[in-house]
């Protein structure tokens, strides 16, 4: 199946999936959550796909919390911001390939089934190592305390972690 893709960042791109969605991942990626999940719980401040959902299943969208103008800390799960500019992303080499919204939509597309070798595995090394965050969590914050370090939590939800830890 071919996905053509049409938005305000990206136009006259398209890709093909070859596997079918969120199965065969690489035996390194063992995301927590899928992207539904992560809509559904509030990430991005819910401003990161508003202008391509046509490039995703629409039930992705049904219960995702979104915020249509601009951004807005309080969709995101935990009612803080969490991210960079897209501008900071691009300065540190964090945009890679086909995916100019980063790591989110790269996740997006690798779910539905879109394999790119390369770029899959600079990713893929890039979500192993934001592990590290999950560990503090665990060595800082007491069993279910959501209010501890509710940054690292809303980081961790933005990576397809479980931030409930």
């Amino acid at each position: 199946m071919l996905i053509h893709v049409q938005d305000k960042m990206q136009s006259d791109y398209a890709y093909e999936l070859t596997e079918p969605m969120g199965e065969n991942f690489s035996p390194l990626f063992k995301p927590e959550l899928t992207p539904k999940q992560m809509l559904e719980l509030g990430v991005f401040e819910g401003h990161y796909l508003n202008d391509c959902q046509n490039e995703f299943p629409k039930d992705w969208f049904i219960n995702a919390k979104l915020s249509l103008e601009k951004p807005d800390v309080n969709c995101n799960c935990f009612k803080v911001k969490s991210r960079q500019s897209l501008c900071e992303w691009q300065r540190k080499h964090w945009i890679i390939g086909p995916d100019v919204r980063g790591w989110f939509q790269w996740y997006c597309r690798y779910y539905l089934g879109r394999r790119i070798p390369f770029i899959d595995t600079v990713q893929i090394k890039r979500w192993c190592a934001f592990y590290r965050h999950e560990a503090q969590l665990k060595k800082n914050c007491g069993l279910a305390d959501f209010d501890c370090r509710p940054r690292q939590r809303q980081a961790l939800l933005q990576w397809a972690y479980n931030p409930f830890i």
